[in-house]
């Protein structure tokens, strides 16, 4: 796997296309969420796409297996979200590589937050982020806010 980062200008049409239909086979597909995904927040000047894709001779054969993109918030916090793997490459570890660069990114002095599903509270107590406020629910998908001091 092949770990990249970009800014929404940096991104090619074809990588466009493909981290926005990783994003929406698992969002809207799968978990049958009718929400806005192209939100506008993917175009700020300060959103960070990561994303690990297949290792491909042609770079156009390159697929997408997991993404996350980061945020900043207007009081300088960072967000991390949009946070999905492809089923077929679950359980593999790669989230736990995104969230490692995503972290390295954002670096120990930013606090960061994020919306967790809750089935994944423990995964992201793993990176140091605690439960900051009371569950809701989201599109049908139980969260809880998360936040990294």
């Amino acid at each position: 796997m092949i770990l990249r980062v970009a800014t929404f200008a940096e991104l090619d049409t074809r990588t466009l296309y493909a981290l926005l239909r990783l994003r929406t086979d698992v969002f809207v597909v799968e978990q049958h969420c009718a929400y806005p995904e192209l939100d506008g927040r993917d175009l700020e000047p300060g959103t960070r796409h990561v994303w690990l894709e297949s290792e491909e001779p042609d770079r156009d054969a390159a697929e997408p297996y997991a993404y996350l993109r980061v945020l900043r918030e207007p009081d300088g916090t960072a967000r991390i979200g949009r946070v999905c793997t492809a089923e077929k490459a679950r359980s593999s570890g790669l989230q736990a590589r995104l969230m490692s660069t995503a972290l390295d990114l954002i670096g120990d002095q930013t606090p960061c937050v994020l919306d967790a599903q809750t089935q994944l509270v423990g995964f992201y107590e793993g990176f140091g982020f605690v439960a900051s406020g009371p569950g809701f629910v989201e599109d049908g998908i139980e969260h809880i806010p998360m936040r990294r001091p």
